[in-house]
């Protein structure tokens, strides 16, 4: 039995379980005030917004260059993979496989995740509630890792530019990767996870 069978809904807020009020087109949480739906508004239609755009802004993030190494008054511009590379010839391997991880599997993994989640949720498709509970809480966790190699090449601009004969700047493609990390955990966010029990009956034939 789901909560909204039981005439109960929780507060996104507050966690509050409020009974809910028959009739009524909005009601308040009794602990915080907040207002409470049986299901964001939406939310789906939001979280496809949100991920669509990803989509679209991790392409330039992969083909266009994420920063520019100047040495001696020479620029050598390098995308995520070509960078990759680069710090795999200079023996920087396992620098070079946390770039990769957190700039190409973990944004690949939520796009493609997060597109299956949506669409066996909205199509009704033999997807049973805990797998995609398990997909969902998967997700949320790999969200956490989106922004280390950001973090791995602000140190590296950093150690760079301390010496005087190179230095290091972004390009439009760190811009458009920090825009794919931040649609996908806002994506993360508007998706209301309650929806995966909402047609659990379906899933149960399937079974």
């Amino acid at each position: 039995m789901r909560a909204i069978d039981a005439g109960i809904l929780i507060c996104v807020e507050c966690h509050q379980l409020n009974r809910q009020i028959p009739d009524s087109v909005g009601q308040d949480c009794t602990r915080c005030g907040a207002r409470v739906h049986a299901r964001r508004t939406d939310s789906l239609r939001r979280t496809w917004a949100l991920l669509v755009t990803a989509a679209l802004m991790y392409i330039p993030a992969n083909f266009l260059p994420i920063m520019t190494v100047y040495s001696l008054g020479k620029g050598q511009p390098d995308t995520i993979m070509s960078g990759v590379i680069e710090l795999i010839h200079y023996d920087m391997v396992p620098i070079a496989l946390i770039v990769f991880v957190a700039s190409i599997l973990v944004p690949t993994f939520k796009l493609v995740g997060l597109t299956l989640l949506l669409y066996s949720v909205e199509r009704h498709q033999p997807l049973s509630a805990r797998q995609r509970g398990w997909m969902y809480r998967f997700i949320e966790w790999i969200g956490r890792w989106s922004m280390l190699d950001i973090f791995v090449i602000t140190i590296l601009v950093t150690l760079v530019n301390f010496g005087s004969l190179a230095s290091i700047e972004a390009g439009f493609g760190a811009v458009a990767f920090c825009s794919v990390v931040v649609l996908t955990m806002l994506a993360a966010v508007t998706f209301d996870p309650r929806l995966i029990w909402d047609n659990t009956e379906s899933d149960s034939d399937h079974e």
